[in-house]
């Protein structure tokens, strides 16, 4: 992670007073042109640091800089150390080195007092090796080729310049340009299989439409549904929908109006609820879950 690097770089600085690009990159386990964006990235933050070439050349620090902690106030301090705290729970094992270190600095006891843990409930050795896996790649600006299930229920192999990971409405996203689409693109975590890194670079830049843009939004036609729900899928309510779409009513079922994407997932969702939800609007959902539901039952009365 790049401000961990930041951190470890600018301590090996003080401590060697001068260290080669490569020695940077090998002790990092990165490149050496990731290492020169660091650099960069320090010098704009205002750390005296230089590289010099020739014969005991190397990247160094002015001899007069000292990493001073008086110039955060107790706030700004506090805030850094949170902030490092929260960024423990997508997987950055070498963050304990780092507040470890800024614990010693800032004068504070190394008292945890916030968990932040986005992985499910029982989540396997998989799931954790796939987002290591991408952030990776998204940290080495490298280019990778996966299988792909969109919302349509379409497998396709596609091949992503990675730009970020992205928590979103309960999920993990990899967002990153699409080399077969030619365009930014959003893809669930959970859709994606054989995953693997090549060694070809990224070309392309992070866009803003990608904060716009919802997941295979060629099959995401928004659909307004008005949906009720018994009081024994409260929990299923609350945790699912925004206050402003919720309608508590006197029999104390909910009433619950949403637009939602389209597409194969949403039938699958609404009858995640089982007998909890009956969909009011519009008939064409309703007719269509109803074609499913005699389908069902075709199923099993034809065993008996």
């Amino acid at each position: 992670m790049q401000i961990s690097r930041l951190f470890r770089i600018i301590y090996i600085l003080l401590d060697k007073k001068s260290v080669t690009a490569g020695k940077l990159a090998e002790h990092f386990e990165v490149s050496v042109r990731t290492i020169y964006r660091d650099i960069d990235a320090l010098s704009q933050a205002g750390i005296p640091i230089y590289a010099s070439q020739g014969k005991g050349g190397g990247i160094s620090l002015l001899d007069n800089f000292v990493l001073d902690k008086s110039l955060l106030s107790e706030k700004e301090q506090n805030k850094i150390l949170l902030a490092l705290q929260s960024l423990s729970a997508v997987q950055y094992p070498e963050l304990d080195d780092v507040l470890s270190k800024l614990n010693s600095l800032f004068k504070k006891s190394n008292m945890s007092w916030i968990e932040v843990d986005f992985s499910n409930w029982g989540s396997d050795k998989k799931q954790k090796e796939v987002f290591s896996l991408l952030k990776d790649a998204v940290l080495e600006q490298v280019v990778i080729t996966f299988s792909y299930f969109n919302v349509c229920g379409e497998k396709s192999r596609r091949k992503v310049e990675p730009f970020k990971l992205l928590f979103k409405d309960k999920a993990w996203y990899l967002q990153g340009y699409c080399l077969q689409k030619m365009a930014c693109r959003t893809f669930k975590i959970s859709r994606m299989s054989d995953i693997h890194i090549t060694e070809e670079s990224c070309m392309h830049q992070s866009s803003q439409e990608l904060m716009t843009k919802s997941p295979d939004e060629a099959c995401n036609k928004q659909v307004k549904l008005t949906l009720k729900i018994s009081p024994e899928g409260a929990y299923r309510v609350y945790d699912d929908f925004g206050e402003e779409n919720i309608i508590k009513n006197k029999d104390n079922s909910y009433t619950v109006i949403i637009s939602m994407p389209g597409g194969e997932w949403i039938y699958n969702y609404l009858f995640s609820f089982g007998t909890m939800l009956e969909v009011i609007e519009p008939q064409s959902v309703r007719n269509e879950i109803s074609i499913r539901l005699d389908n069902m039952v075709n199923k099993y009365h034809s065993k008996t």
